[in-house]
């Protein structure tokens, strides 16, 4: 068993409230959750910034290259968005031999 874990740090276009924010964030959190059904996604980080966020994605599979494809394909999404800024994106695997 491996577990994918996917945060992503993220620059918001012209945001002036927290409302606003949201008003992006759901729907992008809503479109992963919609094209991978398997996965866990949250907003995680950075909640009381106007135009900063992080998501985290966590995928669970029986291979270690199916996490990294399902991983890799959610941060393509939020990549691929003209309103934001992919700041940075970090991938970790873990398996259930790790102590």
């Amino acid at each position: 068993m491996y577990i994918g874990a996917l945060t992503l740090d993220i620059l918001l276009g012209d945001v002036q409230s927290l409302k606003q924010k949201r008003s992006l964030i759901r729907p992008l959190v809503a479109e992963i959750q919609r094209r991978f059904p398997g996965v866990a996604v949250a907003e995680t980080g950075h909640l009381d910034l106007h135009r900063r966020a992080e998501i985290a994605v966590a995928v669970v599979s029986a291979s270690a290259a199916n996490c990294d494809e399902v991983l890799e394909a959610c941060e393509r999404v939020v990549a691929f968005h003209p309103e934001i800024e992919l700041l940075s994106a970090r991938q970790r695997l873990f398996n259930d031999h790790e102590e």
